[in-house]
């Protein structure tokens, strides 16, 4: 029999167990940024994935390498570790560390950092990375730097013990301790950091055998509702297939935003959000008695102004952080699957709402038919139709998810299509990067496809930044460039009033030439501006990543978006 490899000295040693902890308790995928003192953890990473125990991912920019690790998680289903050197390159990762805090994704930042008794000397590249991330993290554990000499198998230990609590606080569920979140393993790491120099270390490290993932039995039991009151369910963010399970079971309508994972069957109501604009007595909205409110909804106001009615009942359903309440109207939360008391009532209000939705459809369609020129609505509804079943589509936050919400089609349920997007804090932040991660997680996926706007496409144009040795997904960028921010057309700062400095501080026009930028990170690019230019381009893809770019108005948009609501009414 070998004996157990002894590493050469105490940081390794402390990096090859962490490393190899993570990967016997499931961890399939990391993520590495360059640095000098996380390079014990970078060659203890390569020598796992060159073993074939985890696929490693490298980029050259922090915050993309922490928003493909959570792209990683999302389609992964497993904790991810996103790997970085010491000083700012920790305080790079905090807006995907709170896009997981919100989402409830288990990130595991491995933090490397230098001794502790550096603290507060001036040291360079040090600074107090303990807790950086206040309270988006839900565990932080600030690991001591190894020390050669006595109590070396303690240290391994306490080095897997430490890996142990990590990912139990990343992934524990609702119904157990808390949400699924972020957590950060703050790691001191000792020179040399190089896994050749000797310092006397002598304890191997290997163990003889692997434990289960720690997981606990879910406590969640069964609550239930009255069929009575004229009730719809919306359906935010991850929701999942029991909102719609729900729906159908009462003969409710449903609400569903497109990375709800609800937006099938035939209860989904299409043109929800222009219905509950409606105004009158007569209107659908003015006859909802109940909400019963599933995952994290975010898009639209007339939702918003619902959940906050005072004259309606609100019923949240717990998700993975909590339940949305942001009118403090909820009377009653609901933990794990909803049934009904008694049969579904059917007095014509699923019928009432699915043939209003038909009639606005047909308004809304012919309205857009008749338009000249691409618009942004017909962008995403081409990407809409263009995804097949199990296909992947990452849709970017501000205009592009609400247009894909009036456009997406009432999808088949059981064709596996997943539609996710950034929606826990509804940044643009690290798009690019976690469509990247997301869709190299789900290696059964059809076809891939991200729709972003260009300033998100260009907030985080480092995504397409990937080393030639680095796994490459087959991934569709649909950028619908409008030259700018259109989203704050629509809002209050988009009025006449303040006409004379909306360009400047809102619509942020940049004339960036995509095709040259594309070009310098060698993705190949298309650019169209008819509609069947795009179904043309989204019919043939080029294979690897690539970039179509929909050239769209946006010195219309406000009228554009007026123009809609007030079809029908």
């Amino acid at each position: 029999m070998t004996a157990p490899q002894v590493p050469a000295n105490a940081s390794t040693a402390l990096a090859t167990t962490v490393v190899d902890e993570l990967v016997r308790r499931g961890v399939t995928h990391a993520v590495l940024a360059p640095g000098s003192r996380s390079a014990p953890l970078a060659f203890a990473l390569h020598a796992a994935a060159t073993a074939g125990r985890l696929t490693l991912h490298t980029r050259i920019d922090e915050r993309s390498a922490g928003f493909l690790a959570l792209g990683l998680t999302v389609t992964t289903r497993r904790p991810v570790p996103v790997v970085t050197t010491s000083g700012t390159a920790v305080a790079n990762l905090h807006p995907a560390v709170l896009e997981a805090a919100h989402r409830g994704l288990p990130l595991l930042v491995l933090s490397a950092d230098r001794p502790a008794h550096l603290r507060g000397t001036q040291a360079n590249q040090t600074t107090d990375q303990v807790r950086m991330f206040g309270t988006a993290t839900r565990l932080d554990l600030d690991v001591p730097a190894a020390e050669p000499g006595a109590g070396e198998a303690t240290q391994v230990a306490a080095w897997r013990d430490a890996v142990a609590r990590a990912l139990h606080a990343a992934t524990t569920d609702p119904a157990g301790d808390g949400a699924p979140g972020p957590v950060q393993l703050n790691l001191q790491l000792a020179e040399p950091l190089v896994p050749d120099a000797t310092d006397g270390w002598a304890t191997p490290v290997a163990v003889s055998a692997a434990e289960p993932v720690d997981t606990r039995p879910s406590t969640a039991t069964r609550d239930s509702l009255a069929a009575g009151p004229r009730t719809v369910v919306v359906a935010g963010d991850d929701a999942g297939p029991p909102a719609r399970v729900l729906a159908e079971r009462a003969g409710w309508p449903l609400l569903a935003e497109p990375t709800s994972g609800s937006r099938t069957g035939a209860n989904a109501i299409r043109t929800y959000r222009l219905l509950l604009g409606d105004e009158g007595p007569d209107s659908l909205r003015a006859r909802i008695e109940r909400v019963v409110v599933c995952g994290h909804p975010t898009l639209s106001r007339p939702v918003t102004r619902l959940v906050s009615d005072p004259g309606v009942e609100v019923v949240a359903v717990r998700n993975r952080t909590g339940f949305t309440d942001p009118g403090h109207r909820v009377s009653r939360v609901l933990d794990g699957p909803v049934g009904l008391d008694g049969p579904p009532e059917d007095d014509g209000w699923l019928a009432e709402w699915r043939d209003r939705d038909a009639a606005r459809g047909r308004l809304l369609d012919a309205f857009l038919a008749g338009r000249d020129g691409l618009g942004p609505h017909q962008v995403a509804g081409a990407v809409a139709r263009a995804l097949p079943p199990r296909g992947l589509l990452f849709v970017g936050a501000s205009n592009p998810v609400r247009d894909l919400d009036l456009m997406v089609p009432r999808y088949t349920v059981g064709d596996r299509r997943l539609v996710i997007g950034n929606r826990g804090l509804a940044g643009i932040d690290g798009s690019v990067a976690t469509a990247v991660g997301a869709t190299l997680g789900r290696p059964s996926t059809a076809r891939a496809f991200a729709l972003l706007g260009d300033v998100t496409f260009l907030h985080d144009v480092n995504g397409l930044l990937i080393g030639p040795d680095e796994p490459r997904p087959d991934l569709t960028v649909v950028v619908v460039n409008d030259d700018g921010g259109s989203i704050f057309a629509s809002l209050e700062q988009g009025g006449p009033a303040y006409a004379d400095s909306f360009e400047r501080l809102f619509g942020t026009p940049h004339h960036v030439d995509l095709a040259s930028l594309c070009a310098a990170t060698r993705t190949p690019h298309w650019r169209v501006d008819s509609l069947p230019e795009l179904e043309h381009a989204l019919a043939n893809p080029a294979g690897g990543i690539e970039v179509v770019e929909a050239v769209v108005r946006r010195d219309d948009r406000r009228a554009l978006d007026a123009a809609i609501r007030g079809l029908g009414s």
